[in-house]
């Protein structure tokens, strides 16, 4: 198995790079691939943020992905987890935390902006609180 690192898969979405994207498609087409859920955060992050690209077109991009035959995406439940609570409302990143922390208590943040009010408004276990400080 090989893993990529985040800007094969960028190639990949974006064809910004016509030889690198055709190079990046061969070698997904081939199977056999890891992609570390870390990739992923980091996909999502710059799809939105340095690509510009609507928040439904990244959506889209992580959920290709993780059904793609012949990836294997490190905790893909997780990922699955955290696309559905960004879809109804959370930020990738803050989704896929509280994935990843689905066996604990609780979560914790200094993040009141959006996190912990979206989160207890969805109902989300576990739930986040606040930390005051």
């Amino acid at each position: 198995m090989r893993a990529v690192d985040t800007n094969v898969l960028v190639r990949y979405y974006l064809h910004d790079d016509p030889a690198q994207a055709r190079t990046a498609a061969r070698m997904l087409s081939d199977g056999d691939i890891f992609v570390p859920k870390t990739v992923v955060l980091e996909l999502e992050w710059v799809l939105r943020y340095v690509a510009e690209q609507p928040a439904g077109k990244v959506l889209d991009c992580l959920a290709h992905l993780i059904a793609l035959p012949g990836i294997t995406v490190e905790n893909h439940e997780q990922v699955e987890v955290a696309l559905h609570h960004c879809r109804r409302g959370l930020d990738f990143a803050d989704a896929l935390h509280l994935a990843a922390s689905r066996d604990c208590r609780e979560l914790l943040t200094f993040d009141d902006r959006s996190f912990v009010r979206r989160a207890a408004r969805l109902g989300l276990k576990p739930p986040v609180k606040l930390l005051k400080g």
